[in-house]
């Protein structure tokens, strides 16, 4: 009598291994892609905080070029700063940078304009130091922003001195 061989006998092992092989390969596989989607993930989110931090240089760049167009400080301290001025057709108003609840406040005339920095910027310090010379005044401008989506509370510092219009 001879013996009939089943040739599905003799896969079954190989299937069970081939299986734990191809799961064993696809867990692997997918744990590279999720460690990768985390690092590209992280590290857009730390782009995107460097770019707000850049940005914030608008409010330092809004206050300068406010100083430079005024032709005299009216009232200045530590966190606010009043600049005589004109507007376009030669009318004389005061612009007013105010620090505030971690905001940089624009006033025009008493008339709030809105705040400077963005929602997902805290303004941690603004000072303000009134130079004068001989020759004339000029604004010491000291800005300190960060980030509220940093986790890392990491601030980023602003600095400039602007020399009033009429006095060069």
């Amino acid at each position: 009598m001879s013996k009939i061989i089943n040739k599905n006998e003799n896969k079954n092992g190989y299937a069970v291994l081939e299986l734990l092989f191809y799961i064993s390969f696809f867990v692997v596989l997918s744990l590279v892609v999720i460690s990768t989607m985390i690092t590209m993930s992280r590290a857009f989110r730390g782009t995107a905080i460097q770019a707000e931090m850049i940005q914030s240089g608008n409010i330092m760049e809004r206050i300068s070029r406010e100083v430079r167009a005024s032709y005299d400080i009216n009232t200045i301290s530590a966190n606010d700063l009043q600049l005589n001025t004109k507007d376009s057709e030669g009318v004389n108003k005061i612009v007013e940078f105010l620090f505030s609840n971690s905001n940089v406040q624009l006033l025009e005339n008493d008339t709030f304009i809105g705040n400077l920095n963005t929602p997902n910027i805290s303004v941690v310090d603004l000072s303000f130091t009134q130079i004068t010379t001989t020759k004339g005044k000029a604004v010491k401008v000291f800005l300190t922003v960060k980030s509220n989506n940093d986790t890392l509370g990491n601030t980023q510092n602003f600095y400039n001195t602007v020399v009033l219009r009429g006095n060069y």
